[in-house]
């Protein structure tokens, strides 16, 4: 027979804005958490920054989105 340490978790105050679609929100003690999403993002030249004051100069930008593979990384095992 197993036996099972249950300890117990103190958590204080928690404010959540948003959660996205495939997100997991947990307070507390966990045993398994297995979130199941995948996306590719492609982006070009300058694509993600942020911040104040940016001065970004591109003179000539592509972004190659040729993928030859079929799984890049699969989320098949997440059960």
């Amino acid at each position: 027979m197993q036996r099972m340490l249950i300890m117990p978790a103190i958590v204080g105050v928690a404010q959540v804005i948003s959660i996205g679609s495939s997100a997991i929100f947990n307070i507390g003690d966990v045993y398994k958490m297995m979130p199941i999403a995948n996306a590719k993002t492609f982006a070009g030249s300058g694509s993600f920054n942020t911040g104040d004051g940016l001065s970004i100069t591109n003179y000539q930008s592509s972004t190659n989105t040729f993928d030859n593979d079929s799984i890049d990384q699969g989320n098949f095992m997440n059960a």
